[in-house]
């Protein structure tokens, strides 16, 4: 049978409660136990794909064409595991759920509650994963912060499973903030205090209480945390800030989080941790050789989180490349013809990223077209791709008109067009083109170099594609599409002959990038950058080991 961990957390928000999750989940998958990680989020949205990025951050979209929480990929990203729907819940969907069945008289006319209907339901989802007998541990990440209303259901629902269970098969571990304040020059600890205070008023007490801080804590703190909590001065966890979140688990590790969790759920078979890979991953991130400078053009650069898994699959490619990949954000709204040359020099290589609406697109389109006539290393993801079509039939075949219909529903020139199956579509949640599809690659092409295979899967979130009317138009030109899936004949890569790295693809290669196994798009597009530095600029090595060491 398997064990549950349930995250919690409390204070304050974006404390890194899904870090901690995803580390400790790794953490004992290096121990050689089986491990999976579910979200469950207080929100009443049924997921998050009709969430703008500006609300919460990216969606993201497992295999099965879920959408989900970013926190998933954070998951996948340290297990290099696939998850699917049933690792992310949201309230929206189990109240979904339970009017469904009260619609259906499944209750018998008994007057439907929150305790039990909302609870037993939550419940029944949180045991879902161990029923499949294929994991030793669940961890359960429960989203908000104690003391919120949405929360509620959920911390019973924990109460009750923790009743439930055997007491070795179920244990709480609770994030918490020790903020320093620099007037009195001390820890606080007071916040925590009532943190726990308040779980424990729900009736769910904490076994393991990790602690985020800026600076080291203390054992006369650390003590007087287990006191005043109720909890064994060895389960008060030093959750120090780390330069990146790949140190998180080397941290935990320290702390010996695995070990505690493992005495406290009478586990004795395990190994001593195997993290090799995810060593010299870091050693790596740390101490790269080369620098190079992407600039991201997009229309949610004010939030990091909107681009979270691109940003995530730079770090991992870069590694890869013993190279430190510097972001530069450049709002796509504000680039014109004028200024384009100003706000793209200096890069080696430029990311279109995907997006929804007309807003900027005029912008992508001129930074398309200065990548495509100075020869710098072009990728372009999703929208990025079709403004990548759009700008090549503007500008090349001199389509003047040539647009999408996400953006000109009326346009002559529809290069970009609605999928025939979603033309019919009224409802906007989980209806788009959604989880993993087959592309065939032709050979001899960047797309073959790049993948070593004409065999690929990849994820997708779109409703638009690239119109195969035009397609002869194009290859004629010189942009070939280098990927089509095999039964719709859709365009899945477009790439440019001439020229040295110019991609675009319709589906989102970031969603799949992990530590051990980097996207190869995004290696490639690394190595193309650095060799274009390399033509371009002489570096001064005594400035770039100064950039490095800070």
């Amino acid at each position: 049978m398997a064990k549950y961990i349930f995250v919690t957390g409390g204070v304050t928000s974006s404390l890194g409660k899904g870090i901690i999750a995803a580390s400790l989940a790794k953490l004992l998958q290096a121990r050689g136990l089986k491990v999976t990680i579910q979200k469950f989020d207080p929100y009443i949205n049924v997921d998050p794909g009709t969430l703008n990025p500006y609300e919460h951050g990216e969606c993201f979209v497992t295999e099965d064409g879920a959408e989900t929480d970013l926190d998933l990929g954070h998951y996948e990203r340290f297990l290099n595991i696939y998850t699917s729907q049933a690792n992310n819940v949201t309230t929206g969907r189990i109240y979904q759920t339970v009017i469904n069945k009260e619609r259906e008289g499944d209750y018998l006319g008994k007057t439907v509650q929150v305790v039990p209907h909302i609870t037993d339901e939550i419940k029944r989802r949180m045991l879902l994963l161990g029923e499949k007998k294929e994991f030793d541990i669940i961890i359960t990440e429960i989203g908000g912060t104690v003391g919120d209303i949405e929360s509620l259901p959920f911390i019973e629902a924990v109460r009750q499973l923790q009743w439930e269970m055997p007491e070795e098969d179920c244990i709480i571990v609770h994030l918490t903030l020790i903020p320093y304040l620099k007037a009195a020059k001390e820890l606080k600890t007071k916040p925590t205090q009532h943190s726990v205070k308040l779980m424990s008023e729900n009736g769910v007490h904490p076994d393991i209480l990790v602690c985020r801080t800026e600076r080291p804590l203390s054992d006369e703190i650390k003590r007087k945390i287990a006191l005043f909590c109720n909890v064994k001065q060895n389960a008060v966890i030093e959750a120090a800030d780390a330069a990146t979140i790949y140190e998180v688990p080397i941290y935990m590790l320290r702390e010996k989080l695995d070990l505690i969790v493992l005495k406290k759920l009478n586990i004795t078979n395990y190994n001593e941790p195997e993290l090799t890979k995810w060593k010299e991953f870091l050693d790596k991130l740390r101490h790269p050789l080369n620098k190079v400078t992407i600039g991201l053009i997009g229309k949610y650069i004010e939030l990091q989180d909107a681009y979270k898994s691109i940003l995530e699959s730079f770090i991992h490619a870069g590694a890869m490349n013993d190279c430190k990949v510097q972001i530069v954000n450049v709002h796509s709204e504000f680039i014109t013809d004028e200024n384009v040359c100003e706000k793209l020099n200096g890069l080696d290589g430029l990311l279109v990223a995907p997006g929804f609406g007309f807003r900027g697109i005029e912008g992508k389109i001129i930074a398309v077209k200065y990548a495509r006539e100075n020869k710098l290393p072009f990728f372009g993801i999703c929208l990025g791709m079709q403004m990548a079509a759009i700008e090549f039939a503007r500008n090349v075949l001199g389509i003047q008109d040539a647009d999408s219909t996400e953006m000109q529903p009326d346009t002559p020139s529809p290069v970009i067009d609605m999928m025939e199956e979603q033309k019919k579509i009224t409802i906007k949640g989980g209806t788009m083109r959604l989880g993993s599809y087959p592309c065939k690659i032709k050979e001899n092409t960047l797309a073959h170099h790049i993948y070593g295979t004409t065999d690929i899967n990849e994820r997708h979130r779109h409703r638009w594609e690239f119109n195969n009317s035009y397609l002869n138009r194009f290859e004629q030109a010189g942009m070939i599409a280098s990927g089509i899936n095999p039964q719709t004949g859709l365009v899945e890569i477009l790439e440019l002959n001439e020229h040295p790295f110019f991609i675009g693809v319709q589906y989102h290669p970031e969603l799949k990038s992990t530590v051990e196994n980097p996207q190869p798009i995004f290696v490639s597009f690394i190595k193309a950058a650095k060799e274009f530095s390399e033509r371009n600029k002489v570096s001064d090595p005594i400035q770039l080991q100064g950039e490095m060491s800070n």
